[in-house]
């Protein structure tokens, strides 16, 4: 089995609770190939227009400049990386009501027609990645799973329309720790208590057989 993490906080897991979600699943996880796509050590510009130029350059049979170079293999890169897993887990925080910025950009490189979703006859959408899971890391301070503040969280609901919605990935797993901030005298608890259903979530990815 292979397994992707893609690992979307670059502060330290002293300080940040979804990058010590990252470290326990890693820790827990056995008996499959595992590589790491940490967004933040990626070289990974930005998604625009830069990169419609490159894609009509290399048609063209023009020179591309640094930075087109660049967009072409970081994208290519990210599909590589999401083609050959079998399983994807996703590590990230909530910041500001959606995921980072570093972590829009994978999934802007990868949200493609032709690569992970497709289009029929009818113009009604095909998913094109129903062979491979996801596992759902996130974490966020505040509390978001009230019927009040749901509508206003934007990352791991993000995450799971794009990668079980579009993509199609069946999402085996989700662990998100919330309330940590807002809760302050229970924050040991709901942390332990996360971070034992990831280490739980690694071990049964570890059982499984692909």
């Amino acid at each position: 089995m292979n397994v992707l993490v893609v690992k979307a906080n670059n502060r330290p897991a002293s300080e940040a609770i979804s990058s010590k979600m990252y470290e326990t699943f890693m820790e827990n996880l056995e008996g499959v190939n595992v590589t790491t796509y940490d967004v933040f050590a990626e070289d990974m510009p930005y998604f625009g227009q830069d990169l419609f130029n490159a894609f009509g350059k290399v048609q063209a049979g023009e020179e591309l400049t640094d930075l087109e170079q660049r967009l072409l293999a970081a994208k290519q890169k990210a599909m590589d990386a999401l083609t050959a897993a079998d399983v994807v887990v996703f590590a990230f925080p909530l910041w500001n009501l959606t995921i980072p910025a570093a972590l829009q950009t994978f999934i802007d490189y990868v949200y493609a027609a032709g690569f992970t979703f497709n289009y029929d006859e009818n113009g009604q959408l095909v998913s094109l990645m129903t062979d491979k899971k996801a596992v759902i890391l996130s974490a966020r301070g505040g509390i978001y799973s009230t019927p009040e503040a749901a509508p206003m969280e934007m990352a791991a609901n993000y995450i799971k329309n794009v990668v079980g919605g579009v993509f199609g990935m069946e999402i085996v797993e989700e662990v998100i720790i919330e309330g940590h901030n807002a809760n302050p005298a229970q924050a040991e608890t709901i942390i332990s208590e996360g971070l034992a259903k990831v280490a739980e979530a690694a071990k049964a990815l570890s059982a499984v057989k692909a």
